[in-house]
């Protein structure tokens, strides 16, 4: 190894088969939550309420997926990026810049009805991955602003 300026530099590569057997990748067998974070703005507006929120506005929303599995003999239980494109294609077209009022289902577009909302389309969309995995919600926080948030949870959802 080489050491420049603090920064060290490996004089090989390690190689799987060669410096690595594959039956080393996976550790152990436990479960795992791993968590993604996304961003989208969008307008609404409540019904039956006496307050700012009556009137047509916008926020920028921060979801947090919590998603837990166990992991495959690489070592993964579910690759962000597939993470990132269940989000893109089952739940952000119905969320970023769009008017929420419209695009979600007939509900008073509240961050408590929204974040059930969220974690059942998340849910639905990871349970036709790969089963053995047994990937799943276990929690979503969604910030209205950044210091209010509804949150969701797999004990509050269903009795196992």
């Amino acid at each position: 190894m080489k050491d420049l300026f603090g920064f060290r530099i490996v004089d090989q590569l390690q190689k799987i088969d060669i410096d690595i057997k594959r039956e080393n990748l996976k550790y152990h067998h436990k479960r795992v939550l791993v968590s993604k974070e996304f961003t989208f703005d969008a307008a609404h507006h409540l019904h039956d309420y006496e307050g700012k929120c009556k009137n047509l506005h916008g926020h920028t929303y921060k979801v947090i997926f919590g998603i837990s599995g166990y992991t495959d003999i690489r070592g993964l239980m579910i690759d962000f990026g597939d993470i990132k494109k269940i989000w893109k294609r089952e739940i952000e077209i119905y969320l970023d810049h769009k008017y929420l009022n419209e695009t979600l289902p007939a509900m008073n577009t509240t961050a408590e009805n929204m974040v059930i909302w969220i974690f059942e389309k998340m849910d639905e969309a990871l349970s036709s991955l790969d089963k053995s995995l047994a990937a799943r919600v276990e929690f979503v926080k969604l910030y209205e602003t950044p210091t209010s948030y509804a949150e969701a949870r797999r004990e509050w959802m269903f009795d196992e």
